[in-house]
């Protein structure tokens, strides 16, 4: 019989192309409530994370990462689910705004803001269609012909309207307080947006004189204990340590731990500011650690989150030390104001030295608060902003992420340290200009806020009118209205991704089908922002958790566990790879490498190397696909122990991938069933049944009542044979979609595509009772070992007849052990025995 499959090798370069087409064609993977069929299915809608077109290339590990997504989809298709995989963009925020700067050479606050607004969608359109490239390439099966943007109107109009909704029922309000604030992003930044870094500093070591003090004589025993501690500081100083004397000027308060020795007799004095000879009170507190530095520490607004507790404990007046810019205010005086940071902070300790008020300086590496986008330091600056209020959702969030299923579990532990870390309501308020506007203007008699009705549409109060014309608070009519210019932070429009594409507030009926959705896949490291955000969001809206489950992925690192960045010259772009290996090539190196929550490494090479199996799968199939199929209702009424034999070890290969795709992780269904097929199935079985396969056909007769052993035994070969195969197929569709549906098509089914079966059949269920078959499984390690001891032993006989060692046709003189006697004779027409 001719073989099915005539090409010798896998040609992705063709194949993958052609089936692409194909799939787009028939639309194999539509989602729809209005059909009968699929609205009897029960939906799993996937909360897919829109991929931020920042610059070029798109990380490698992302692509991977999105690879997997696509399995989780098929997986649920497979397993008879309505499917929803949305496809977006996330086109907010300021790695938009950084990188059309970057491209264009221009500056956002230096020009006019539409203008700059219509440079990011020019910049974006053109990365946006590489990336969708990228995935429609990988064989992504999402819904390409409805991709969302998070910069549409409709989009923009639904975080609107759900900022309104939220206003409506007082979870949102106005407040001035300290907050973090990036200077080179000129904008206010979350908790969640902060990263720590140890970083090399100065602690400077200021002399600050002292005015009054408690205890002005002091006795014998006093001075002896002063002696005991080293305590060499004159009476008339203290010395206060800092790694911000740039903030000296903002200083208000100098503390000193309550049991410090030191400093006891200092206690409610007063302290005179170096260079800027203000007084301010010296203050014991707990805070103070009296083995850092000089164990005096000074407070001013703000060198950091605890100088902002303190300011508040202590009751203690503010001093705005920096302005919106970053920039020293006119609090400095006349000398140190107007600049950065740096500036102020050479300028400042320059002076000190001159002026003989500074100690000395240290050289330490200290804990750093960095904004996680530009890397820089933060400062905390008292600013007006919109809060979404958190604190009192805590409670309920935590008891909802025990609920959450967590692929892994370990992952869970980053929310819920987060949940215990949150201290402050969520400042959602940006100045920045390409993101989604806050839908308020200020009445112009009495400044009060005015929001429009929530009615789905987009608004820009910095350019567009309001619609309305009087004030909902003074009711004044003629003065108008001024529009906020601000921007939300970005994570107020990808909290509402679930709502989004479940179409809340517009259709309820599919709102009611597919909410809550299924399952959230994302990083691990936006589980602080993305993922808490999106729970929070969606229970103050809906009064429900947003998913079912959540599957955190890994970082995806280069070869040496580095993380990967063009700086290092380490970045592997994904779409040369997938157009020279393949797709499915690239999809299996993603499944075989990264275990579920792990980092997993990154290079062409361990790519490459995935491509191996394919070509093994293939030549398989093209072998087997010249072969009779024999289906389950032509199927042999007795079985030969080889063939009971390997499907006992293909039942154990099905529990095997049952579970790992249970837990979305494929690393368990393509490490198994590459073992299987390429260790046991093909190296082994194959071998071992070949020749009852080859027997001649003389009569198809009826299998049942068939009493011809030679036939019987090739029935039973070719029964086995297929249904591993096909199996093997099934199960490994999700990770390789390309090549199973050519081998699918060609083989068992043209009229139907593979993606659409299901994965766990009936006689699959009846494949895990084999398994319980002990008499069949204990016998593989001794197959395995037979095998291998015959073929070792050919390789080291030499022939008589050729002086060269007996090639694997060659007959030997072994005789199969008695244990294996039952599949005695496949092992001797597989190795040309003849002992008997």
């Amino acid at each position: 019989m001719e073989p099915k499959i005539q090409s010798t090798a896998w040609n992705p370069e063709i194949i993958e192309k052609a089936i692409l087409k194909k799939w787009e064609e028939e639309d194999i993977y539509h989602f729809a409530i209005d059909d009968d069929d699929d609205e009897s299915k029960p939906a799993f809608v996937i909360d897919t994370p829109p991929p931020y077109p920042s610059g070029r290339p798109w990380h490698i590990g992302a692509a991977a990462h999105y690879a997997q997504i696509d399995m989780i989809a098929r997986v649920a298709r497979m397993n008879g689910k309505n499917v929803l995989f949305p496809i977006g963009i996330d086109r907010n925020g300021l790695p938009v705004e950084i990188y059309t700067e970057k491209k264009y050479k221009v500056r956002m606050r230096q020009m006019d803001r539409q203008k700059f607004l219509d440079l990011c969608k020019v910049a974006l359109d053109d990365l946006e269609a590489e990336m969708i490239q990228i995935m429609k390439r990988m064989g992504l099966s999402g819904n390409f012909k409805e991709y969302y943007r998070t910069d549409s109107d409709e989009y923009r109009a639904l975080t609107q309207a759900t900022f309104i909704e939220l206003w409506k029922r007082g979870l949102v309000y106005l407040a001035n307080r300290p907050n973090n604030y990036c200077p080179d992003c000129g904008t206010t930044i979350a908790d969640a947006e902060i990263v720590y870094n140890e970083i090399p500093t100065k602690l400077i070591y200021m002399k600050f004189k002292v005015t009054t003090r408690k205890n002005k004589e002091r006795g014998k025993e006093e001075e002896e204990k002063k002696k005991k501690n080293n305590d060499n500081t004159d009476d008339t100083l203290i010395i206060v340590a800092s790694t911000r004397p740039e903030l000296l000027y903002a200083c208000q308060a100098v503390i000193v731990n309550p049991e410090d020795d030191r400093y006891k007799h200092l206690q409610g004095a007063r302290a005179i500011l170096p260079l800027f000879n203000r007084e301010v009170s010296i203050v014991p507190h707990h805070s103070a650690k009296p083995e850092f530095g000089s164990g005096a520490v000074m407070v001013c607004s703000y060198g950091d989150q605890n100088d902002v507790q303190l300011f508040r404990e202590l009751g203690l007046k503010e001093i705005v030390a920096l302005n919106e810019n970053g920039f020293t205010t006119e609090a400095a005086g006349q000398q140190y104001a107007g600049l950065r940071v740096n500036q102020a902070r050479t300028k400042i300790v320059e002076d000190l030295k001159n002026a003989g008020l500074m100690e000395k300086e240290e050289s330490i590496t200290h804990r750093t608060p960095l904004c996680e986008r530009s890397k820089t330091p933060i400062e905390i600056i008292a600013l007006h902003d919109y809060y979404v209020k958190q604190i009192e959702f805590v409670p309920q969030l935590k008891e909802l992420a025990f609920k959450l299923k967590f692929h892994p579990d370990m992952h869970r532990q980053i929310l819920l340290k987060w949940l215990d870390s949150i201290n402050i309501d969520w400042p959602v308020s940006r100045r920045r200009f390409y993101g989604t506007e806050i839908p308020i203007w200020y009445c112009n008699t009495c400044k009060a806020p005015n929001l429009p009705p929530s009615d789905g549409k987009y608004y820009r109060p910095w350019k567009d009118k309001p619609p309305f014309e009087k004030c909902a608070k003074c009711g004044n009519v003629g003065s108008g209205f001024t529009g906020e210019d601000r921007t939300f932070d970005t994570w107020m429009d990808s909290s509402i991704s679930p709502l989004y594409v479940t179409k809340f507030d517009k259709d309820k009926k599919m709102f009611d089908y597919a909410y809550p959705t299924a399952i959230r896949p994302q990083a691990k490291d936006i589980i602080r922002t993305w993922l808490h955000y999106t729970m929070l969001r969606c229970v103050q809206l809906t009064g429900k958790i947003p998913w079912h489950e959540a599957w955190i992925m890994g970082y995806g690192v280069d070869e040496k566990g580095e993380k990967m960045s063009k700086s290092k010259g380490n970045v592997i772009d994904p779409f040369p790879v997938i157009q020279k290996y393949g797709a499915d090539t690239f999809r299996f190196w993603s499944a075989s490498e990264a275990n579920l929550g792990y980092d997993f490494r990154c290079s062409e090479q361990r790519i490459a190397g995935a491509q191996k199996f394919l070509s093994k799968l293939w030549n398989v199939g093209r072998f087997l696909s010249s072969f009779e199929v024999i289906g389950e209702r032509k199927a042999p009424s007795y079985l030969e122990p080889s063939d009971r034999w390997i499907l006992a070890e293909l039942a154990r290969v099905v529990k095997e991938c049952r579970r790992g795709y249970s837990e979305y992780n494929f690393f368990v269904p393509a490490n198994a069933i590459r073992d299987f097929t390429w260790h046991l199935f093909a190296a082994h079985y194959i071998e071992m049944v070949k020749g009852r396969a080859y027997i001649a056909n003389t009569d198809d007769g009826n299998n049942k009542n068939d009493d011809d052993d030679e036939k019987r035994g090739k029935r039973s070969a070719l029964y086995t044979l297929h249904r591993c195969f096909s199996t093997i197929l099934l199960l490994i569709a999700p990770v390789i979609p390309f090549i199973v549906e050519e081998l699918w098509t060609k083989m068992y089914s043209s009229e139907t595509t593979i993606h659409r079966q299901a994965m766990f059949r009936k006689e699959q269920e009846e494949l895990e009772e084999i398994e319980e078959d002990a008499e069949m499984t204990k016998y593989t390690k001794a197959i395995i070992d037979f095998n291998s001891m015959v073929w070792n032993k050919k390789k080291e006989t030499i022939s008589k007849e050729t002086g060269k060692p007996l090639s694997l046709k060659d007959p030997i003189d072994i005789p199969v052990p008695s244990e294996l006697e039952q599949f005695g004779q496949d092992l001797k027409a597989m190795h040309n025995l003849t002992a008997r």
